[in-house]
């Protein structure tokens, strides 16, 4: 729900819903040189930008009048808010600031206190409670673009056999491990984890969907097959059978 909300100097009207688009808002510019600013106008759709925010840091940059207001200055000061992806600042004659604000979209958490966008850039909010349902990546500083695009890759290729990655993994030795939301960990190892993974999806039919909800480890760091630990109840399989029908198919 999108809803306008009118600040009058230190007084909130009307702020309804969780998604916000903020209306003109009145700044008293004492002082100001030749022509004050009397409204900045804050354009955007927040969910986790909060209207104080926003007021306290704007408060500190419109005092100097309307030609005087140092616009990159605003920008860069609306900008270093954590959930503030980008934002755009204009002059609107004869005495009002325009101040458009998009908002970050989290797409994956990064380690245990940050999270990434869709482009894979990471900013560090005061918290990531409510965040849990996201994957989780930890990776190399510096990797976070490249480990979500791998990330998405192996989601896409494990979602096709009804599987939900939950971790992504990649070590200081550059070996990789997944994990899934069944609880399943999948170790691919560091030579060749994509040929690895799909190796391993591509058995995944045969053994079919209750087999597999019976693995609990599975090792693919070998180079012509892998390994796998089951969970305690899981019945016994006869391997010869499942190669036997395989060869009776093919």
């Amino acid at each position: 729900m999108t809803k306008s909300t009118v600040i009058r100097g230190a007084s909130v009207v009307g702020l309804l819903g969780v998604t916000l688009s903020y209306g003109w808002v009145e700044i008293k510019a004492q002082g100001a040189d030749l022509m004050p600013i009397n409204y900045v106008r804050v354009e955007g759709a927040f969910q986790y930008i909060g209207r104080d925010e926003i007021k306290k840091v704007l408060a500190k940059q419109l005092m100097h009048g309307f030609y005087n207001a140092d616009l990159q200055r605003i920008q860069d000061s609306v900008t270093a808010l954590s959930w503030v992806e980008k934002v755009e600042v204009q002059r609107v004659w004869p005495d009002a600031i325009k101040v458009r604000i998009r908002e970050q979209r989290p797409v994956a958490r990064w380690g245990g206190d940050s999270l990434l966008n869709a482009r894979g850039e990471l900013f560090v909010p005061a918290s990531v409670a409510g965040f849990e349902s996201l994957p989780v990546i930890t990776g190399p500083e510096g990797q976070e673009q490249k480990l979500l695009e791998v990330m998405k890759g192996l989601s896409i290729a494990l979602r096709d056999r009804a599987m939900v990655l939950k971790e992504f993994y990649v070590n200081e030795r550059r070996a990789w491990k997944v994990v899934l939301t069944n609880g399943m960990e999948i170790k691919l190892g560091r030579k060749a984890p994509l040929a690895n993974i799909q190796r391993f999806l591509r058995t995944v039919e045969l053994l079919g969907p209750e087999r597999v909800a019976m693995m609990a480890t599975v090792d693919l760091r070998y180079p012509n097959g892998y390994a796998v630990t089951w969970k305690a109840n899981a019945e016994k399989i006869d391997w010869e059978d499942i190669v036997n029908k395989e060869s009776n198919r093919a």
